[in-house]
């Protein structure tokens, strides 16, 4: 296992990252710092906490009917779901609660919605979970995709993002790039990294990262 620091949200004491500093290859870029979620997305305590600091930038205003959970962000996600129920966030389900969903992928890595989640989707308002984007590559595929069912985007929540905002919608992140200053990613073919000849660290997904041996 590669050796990492702990890194603590400025604004919420009790969430915090495990950072791993190398050369990463991700599906849609190169990376300088590998964001290791894993405790955050599967401990109880942590996945509330980190939970609960996301449902604050959300209004009595604001309707989700939907979560969407992509990069294994289910137990914050069902955590997200109480902490905007107590917030009096409205639902315009029948029953008054939230869909907790996680989207499925065909091939070419386009999210797909079956019959039997399509009623979660079409004419809802659905909040977008993850784990973490820095390009912003994959939640536009995911707001293109919901749109495609008949959904509606209603926010975008992330534990960390590299970007301020994804299609015109902001991103309700708890760690940026200001938590993390030299924190760097390219295309493929201009990543600095390679250029240098410095060797790839590891491969790296929603699901984590599979080391290099050299």
């Amino acid at each position: 296992m590669l050796d990492y620091t702990k890194l603590y949200s400025k604004r919420y004491p009790d969430v915090f990252l495990k950072v791993i500093q190398g050369h990463f290859v991700t599906p849609n870029s190169h990376i300088n710092y590998y964001i290791d979620m894993t405790t955050m997305k599967t401990r109880r305590q942590e996945a509330k906490n980190a939970a609960a600091a996301l449902a604050e930038a959300y209004q009595d205003s604001t309707v989700v009917d939907t979560i969407v959970c992509m990069d294994n962000t289910e137990v914050i996600g069902a955590f997200l779901a109480d902490e905007l129920t107590k917030a009096g966030i409205l639902s315009r389900n029948a029953h008054r609660t939230m869909y907790i969903m996680t989207p499925e992928y065909n091939l070419t890595g386009q999210m797909i919605f079956r019959e039997s989640t399509q009623m979660m989707i079409r004419g809802k308002d659905v909040l977008v979970l993850l784990g973490s984007t820095t390009t912003g590559k994959s939640v536009a595929q995911a707001i293109e995709s919901i749109t495609y069912y008949g959904g509606t985007v209603s926010g975008i929540s992330a534990i960390f993002s590299a970007a301020s905002k994804i299609c015109g919608l902001p991103v309700n992140a708890l760690f940026t790039k200001s938590d993390i200053p030299d924190y760097q990613n390219w295309k493929a073919d201009e990543c600095a990294l390679c250029k240098r000849g410095e060797p790839v660290t590891a491969i790296a997904n929603g699901f984590g990262y599979s080391e290099i041996k050299s």
